[in-house]
């Protein structure tokens, strides 16, 4: 079972989409720390489904419930385990889907690989429900990665045909920072708004889905952390930007752009700035040889498509072996890169504080 992750922060994710909770172990923290709960809850908020037309119109509270690890407002040092409850489960939606392999989804691998005693419904532990106790972990190693002047950020880069600009062209700063993290649509360019919304809501009134892509900036952190090869910071994020449920690429820097330069052109030449060393471009994304070069740390990540659609779609019934056609019903996001802006910036928490711890 792959619910493990993490070298000097260790993680455990539990739980499934229509189960009675699903929640997060995490273990190695710091003791001593103080986590402002509302904070955290502020970054669930970012999170949660049925807001809008947007997304989902089911609706959960996504409360975190500290088990363990958490004592007079401070971390103890123990594993600090929380769960979250399922409450707006309407779990006979799927009931026709326990042989009738979604398209996109999850079901048919995860039916060969658990030979059929996998939780169906909602998609189960496959679903992006999951992500919600990432959030909540992503949340704190905020905060202990804030203590150390270090700042996660992302943006919204684009959805279907609509483009916002990149961190790589503008200037990082704060102001930056605390206006992309308050917004619902968090783009650069704050007249893309409308035209996002308006792609995301025509493919909802199609009954079909919109996929995007979603841009993330490390900034505060200094030259030389990270290792070549295996546990290069490129290697690092990428493991946890590839657990995330529909995440199917990424990109460092300038990324397959750096594919259409000359050397001359993707090199990061340096300067000084006063006693420190900086780089004229960011074309490699903070990264070079695995190890951080002081720069701000910049990927991007490629976000599928929404499986879930009402139109119908061929696919086969695993018991009868039959060919047939699926309409899915129930309630779905038509898009959900909003949605999972924190959390990528909260899966590239853990992993820079993995990485810097």
């Amino acid at each position: 079972m792959s619910g493990m992750w993490g070298n000097n922060i260790k993680l455990s994710i539990f739980g499934e989409s229509h189960g009675n909770a699903i929640g997060i172990n995490i273990d190695n923290l710091p003791c001593g720390f103080s986590i402002d709960m509302y904070e955290v809850m502020r970054e669930m908020r970012r999170r949660l489904p049925g807001k809008s037309k947007l997304s989902t119109s089911r609706k959960e509270d996504d409360n975190p419930e500290i088990l363990s690890g958490y004592f007079e407002g401070k971390t103890t040092g123990t594993p600090l385990c929380a769960i979250i409850r399922n409450n707006d489960n309407k779990s006979k939606d799927y009931s026709k889907l326990k042989n009738t392999m979604r398209p996109g989804h999850g079901d048919y691998t995860g039916y060969v690989k658990y030979k059929g005693f996998n939780d169906y419904r909602g998609g189960g532990h496959f679903s992006g429900r999951i992500t919600a106790p990432l959030v909540f972990a992503g949340a704190i190693c905020k905060q202990i990665l804030r203590s150390k002047g270090i700042e996660i950020v992302a943006h919204i880069k684009s959805v279907g045909t609509v483009e916002d600009e990149s961190f790589l062209d503008i200037n990082l700063n704060n102001n930056i920072l605390e206006k992309l993290k308050n917004e619902e649509i968090p783009v650069i360019n704050a007249d893309l708004k409308e035209n996002i919304k308006d792609e995301i809501l025509t493919v909802r009134q199609e009954g079909d889905s919109i996929g995007g892509s979603i841009e993330c900036a490390v900034l505060g952190i200094d030259a030389g952390f990270g290792s070549p090869f295996f546990d290069s910071v490129e290697s690092t994020l990428a493991h946890l930007m590839f657990s995330v449920p529909a995440v199917k690429g990424i990109e460092f820097g300038k990324g397959f752009d750096l594919c259409k330069m000359k050397g001359s052109q993707a090199n990061d030449e340096y300067y000084l700035e006063g006693e420190k060393i900086r780089a004229r471009s960011n074309n490699n994304g903070g990264i070079l040889g695995g190890i951080t070069n002081g720069m701000p740390i910049v990927f991007k990540v490629a976000i599928k498509p929404t499986p879930s659609i009402y139109k119908e779609q061929n696919t086969i019934n695993v018991e009868s072996m039959e060919e047939t056609v699926l309409k899915i019903e129930g309630r779905h996001d038509p898009c959900i890169v909003q949605r999972a802006v924190p959390v990528i910036e909260s899966v590239a928490a853990i992993g820079i504080l993995d990485i810097v711890y």
